[in-house]
């Protein structure tokens, strides 16, 4: 049986987006293909974001992409994951089903290093609760 495909946008591809095809191919790859790019990608995948995957058992590596590297793919669902407010949240228009749900940016908290983990695993765990039911659907 072929997967399906899936492809998470958001603007720097380092954190939301990163996190969502992290777990995805850790916890669901027996049924989808995930994958990720950002509309101006930030050229890393942040330090806090493959912490508190790790902190579930996800080793995860990745890498910042473009969604240019992406176009012409074919998927069975695109999820734009930024906040409406991001001026630059990527448009796909290829095929697929698009749906948009955002997650506020966990790189954007400021304070201490447990504050802005406190924000990354919330991201994270917003995340597992709410894209296998967006696959579903």
């Amino acid at each position: 049986m072929d997967k399906s495909r899936v492809l998470f946008l958001c603007t720097g591809n380092s954190c939301r987006s990163q996190m969502a095809e992290a777990f995805v191919n850790a916890r669901m790859g027996d049924r989808w293909e995930a994958y990720s790019a950002g509309s101006r990608p930030a050229g890393y995948v942040h330090t806090l974001a493959l912490k508190v995957l790790s902190e579930i058992g996800i080793n995860y590596q990745g890498r910042s992409k473009s969604i240019d590297e992406f176009l012409g793919q074919p998927f069975d669902v695109v999820i734009t994951l930024c906040e409406d407010s991001d001026d630059e949240c990527p448009v796909w228009l290829g095929k697929g089903r698009k749906l948009h749900n955002p997650f506020p940016d966990p790189a954007k908290v400021t304070g201490s290093e447990e504050e802005k983990s406190v924000a990354f695993r919330e991201v994270r765990d917003e995340i597992i609760a709410q894209i296998p039911g967006l696959l579903a659907g």
